[in-house]
């Protein structure tokens, strides 16, 4: 009787036990969430440094993701310039660094949304596509919250020529809208240099 009692019970351990439910492929995602969701201490010089790192990697892959669409595809590209969204390297690099990618020209300007901080630089940044001279990037807190990290690109460039067509003076600018609680929640603790 007993061993017929071990053997049910054993029966109902293994029938419990779900071998196919991913909990064993799930660990590296469940590892990083812990490690976002660890207690950081983060300074401000850590924070801008950071996402001026990213900001100018996020910029560049983007650039580079965007002229091969354009290059690819002209007519879908064209598409892209609007919703940066629909090509996969930038809603992945949205995803992976908790941002908002953008590219802005001078009927972005004039955008309901953009605070004065972000008017002005878009200002100055038209101002030096106007006048010919090189404009470098650039990283603004905007709010308790909020970092902007702009990027002109080069009004030669395919970007500035296919998206910005129909502007007065052709530029454009990457905007990358950070958070800093998603910063800080990516950041690895490990990493952070003094």
């Amino acid at each position: 009787m007993k061993r017929i009692i071990c053997i049910v019970m054993l029966a109902s351990a293994l029938v419990g036990c779900d071998f196919k439910s991913g909990r064993i492929e799930n660990t590296k995602e469940l590892s990083r969430e812990i490690k976002a969701s660890q207690i950081k201490r983060v300074t401000n010089v850590q924070l801008i440094s950071s996402a001026d790192e990213w900001g100018k990697k996020i910029a560049e892959i983007a650039e580079k993701a965007l002229k091969g669409e354009l290059e690819k595809n002209p007519d879908a590209g064209l598409a892209h310039c609007r919703d940066l969204g629909g090509i996969p390297v930038i809603a992945a690099l949205e995803k992976e660094y908790g941002v908002k990618v953008e590219l802005f020209g001078t009927n972005d300007m004039k955008r309901p949304g953009l605070l004065a901080k972000e008017r002005e630089i878009l200002d100055a940044y038209a101002y030096s596509a106007k006048s010919k001279t090189p404009a470098g990037d650039n990283l603004q807190q905007l709010n308790d919250t909020l970092l902007v990290y702009n990027a002109p690109l080069s009004s030669e460039s395919i970007i500035c020529k296919k998206c910005m067509a129909t502007q007065d003076t052709t530029f454009a600018v990457w905007r990358l809208l950070f958070n800093k609680k998603e910063i800080i929640r990516k950041l690895d603790a490990k990493q952070l240099k003094d």
